[in-house]
């Protein structure tokens, strides 16, 4: 469970070092002759497409949710968006808690600018403690060069290490692209595509929208709208599914994330929103 809270702020891409490659999306198959009649059109965007016209950011809001794993509470993340200046910031973070903070030290700090108007991201950062490893990574997007700039730094060892790599003209980071996923048509049967940058090579990352269902929390009971985000199978050591359910409305808060990797189930729980 090394990057079990990490992978829900990562949720999109995963991991960071996952990003090592990018192809674009597979054409639409048929289903064989038999089989469920396909629903699924496949809408198939290699830029950031314009969020839904009833989606508003949720600015001055954060969201604190608690992680499960398997049966056992594991820890506390939090999501938040603010303005800053002309752009937005979004702020996560991530801490382990009870036996398994015991077992396996977490505290996490993420931090990603975009453009409110195109979702395109500005730069993103992070700060990782997780057990004896201590990292801290940025990224700078510079669309006028068509490059994102790497610089990764390892605190323990005092190593720093630097790389660019081509980029198309608008790119979400995995952060902000929790709230760009929510921010699509998701439109039950259909199938959204958009670009990933997390400091390597792009990455096509495949949202399906799976279903609606009412999902209970904490912070209230939802409807909500399942999707299903994949990215490219080379890229992963170990092949995890990921179920996220947004709510049914304008907000389209995240408000239950479910992953199952090899290790087993983790569950991201809606605890409660706090407004500015």
């Amino acid at each position: 469970m090394l990057r079990f809270l990490h992978g829900f702020i990562t949720l999109i891409a995963l991991t960071p070092g996952l990003l090592a490659q990018a192809r674009p999306p597979a054409p639409a198959q048929q289903p064989a002759a038999g089989n469920q009649p396909a629903t699924v059109s496949a809408v198939k965007t290699p830029f950031l497409s314009p969020p839904d016209a009833a989606y508003h950011l949720p600015v001055g809001e954060t969201l604190v949710y608690a992680a499960q794993w398997r049966v056992f509470p594991a820890g506390v993340v939090t999501l938040r968006m603010e303005q800053a200046g002309s752009e937005i910031r979004v702020v996560g973070s991530a801490d382990a808690s009870g036996a398994v903070g015991l077992l396996y030290h977490v505290h996490d700090r993420y931090e990603s600018f975009l453009d409110p108007a195109t979702f395109c991201s500005r730069n993103t950062s992070r700060t990782v403690e997780e057990g004896f490893r201590r990292v801290s990574t940025s990224i700078t997007f510079d669309y006028q060069r068509g490059k994102s700039y790497l610089e990764h730094k390892n605190l323990k060892k005092n190593e720093t290490r630097r790389a660019e790599n081509e980029i198309p003209s608008c790119v979400t980071d995995v952060l902000s692209a929790i709230y760009y996923a929510g921010s699509l048509p998701l439109q039950t049967g259909k199938t959204y595509f958009f670009p990933v940058n997390d400091g390597g090579k792009t990455v096509t990352v495949e949202l399906r929208v799976e279903a609606r269902e009412q999902i209970k929390t904490p912070a209230g009971t939802f409807n909500t709208i399942r999707v299903q985000p994949d990215a490219p199978s080379e890229v992963f050591k170990d092949r995890p599914k990921i179920w996220i359910w947004y709510s049914d409305d304008a907000d389209r808060r995240p408000v239950q994330i479910r992953t199952r990797m090899s290790w087993g189930m983790m569950t991201f729980t809606l605890q409660r929103v706090d407004k500015k």
